[in-house]
């Protein structure tokens, strides 16, 4: 039965409500989100690395890579139901003890599988922690700051991209170890614990929330605010909400879908790439982080280039720069120049990455009913999330029947795919296009 949701709360912009200042949200949201991302962007470079020390060949560490998007996946689906029952800030906060937990599995792993699952359990925080950091924008920032608020959170996730590997790069040219990056993750993630468990109260900060008593059992009600939510509405019925969106979906969201398709399986081919050549770990994060770093500099004009020149205009040109170097590395793998044509598709695949920033949450909100749009943006993003989980699972399984550059043709095609099927179906479906 659906819960039973009665009576209101103050309002967030009532005259005891202090002015909203988006620096309000530097220490509860921008923070933690900087010291998260940059704690699980650590691990990216080095994962391959750790598992074939632990006796995997290239397929199987590319499986154990995988997990991390997997367990993003699967938490899609409590997530929401998690948030709307205990709260953003305990969210986000038994998030982090929960990546606390899957990094010491992580650590003390014997073999690939446990070290699999510890992967795991930190996607599974991973996507607890990201609805609970954006249901609490949508609780205590007002709606005409919201979509700034939004903006900068992105900035704080690349920022972390950035971060992480860098630091891991230069903690690996003193250990030679690439299991100690889960030290390093570790003391991010216990940083952005610690700054959630001290943080001030949100209501003493932004003044008193609306709310909702929402009833989830006979004898049992809660109260919710409007970001908790809105976390649930995005989960509940998810399968519904694709079913009735169907045809926008398997056309658009296949398209958007194949998108992140080219993103997660740059994260698992590239540094399996590098373990193939022989590029050392620290070599890889060095590379990797400079690759972020790129994409970082350029995701504010991503929404500057769609606002102006149509989605199509950054859409195309984003694709086609992740598509085309990886074809072209492909055929490089046995060169004699490998790690220069290793280093210059991560770099280009940074760039094009950086030019299609946004480009899903701006295709969703398009797309997404006005008058109550987190049903569809849910079912939305769980179609882009999933086949954000297959593509490292499909770069492993080629690898294992095929090669490593099988694996990178493979997943360049879909890009061009992909290119197709946004200039077929965007046109149609958005007229800002």
């Amino acid at each position: 039965m659906m819960p039973q949701a009665y009576g209101v709360g103050l309002n967030p912009m009532s005259p005891t409500a202090p002015a909203f200042q988006l620096r309000a949200v530097v220490v509860p949201i921008y923070l933690p989100t900087l010291l998260f991302s940059a704690g699980e962007s650590a691990l990216i470079p080095v994962l391959p690395a750790i598992a074939s020390r632990l006796g995997a060949d290239l397929s199987v560490a590319g499986l154990v890579a995988s997990m991390l998007v997997v367990g993003i996946l699967i938490g899609d689906i409590p997530g929401g139901w998690i948030v709307s029952r205990i709260g953003e800030r305990l969210s986000m906060l038994w998030s982090s003890l929960l990546a606390l937990l899957g990094i010491g599995i992580s650590i003390v792993a014997p073999n690939p599988g446990v070290l699999g699952l510890g992967i795991l359990a930190i996607g599974l925080a991973t996507s607890v922690f990201a609805l609970a950091r954006h249901a609490f924008l949508t609780t205590f920032v007002p709606l005409p700051h919201r979509a700034r608020a939004l903006s900068t959170l992105g900035g704080m996730f690349r920022a972390g991209a950035v971060l992480g590997p860098l630091l891991t790069a230069a903690l690996m040219s003193v250990t030679h170890d690439p299991a100690t990056a889960f030290w390093l993750t570790a003391a991010f993630t216990l940083g952005a614990s610690l700054v959630l468990i001290f943080m001030p109260d949100p209501e003493k900060s932004f003044g008193q929330v609306r709310t909702h008593l929402v009833k989830v059992s006979p004898h049992r009600t809660l109260r919710e605010t409007a970001g908790e939510e809105e976390a649930l509405d995005e989960v509940r019925g998810i399968f519904k909400t694709i079913t009735r969106n169907f045809s926008v979906l398997i056309r658009v969201g296949t398209a958007a879908g194949l998108v992140v398709a080219l993103r997660t399986g740059r994260t698992v081919l590239l540094p399996l790439w590098a373990v193939s050549i022989g590029v050392s770990s620290a070599d890889t994060a060095l590379v990797l982080g400079l690759a972020s770093a790129i994409d970082f500099a350029l995701f504010f004009w991503s929404g500057q280039v769609m606002d102006r020149f149509g989605r199509l205009a950054a859409i195309v040109p984003s694709m086609l720069g992740m598509a085309i170097p990886l074809v072209i590395l492909a055929f490089t793998h046995d060169g004699p120049s490998a790690a220069v044509w290793f280093v210059v598709t991560a770099l280009v695949m940074g760039f094009g990455n950086g030019l299609g920033s946004g480009i899903n949450l701006t295709l969703a909100s398009d797309l997404a009913p006005p008058k109550n749009p987190a049903p569809f943006l849910g079912a939305f993003r769980f179609m882009t999330d999933a086949f954000g989980a297959a593509a490292p699972l499909m770069v492993s399984g080629v690898i294992g029947l095929a090669t490593i550059s099988a694996a990178a043709a493979t997943l360049g095609v879909l890009g061009f795919v992909g290119v197709g099927m946004m200039l077929r179906w965007v046109p149609r479906y958005i007229s800002r296009s």
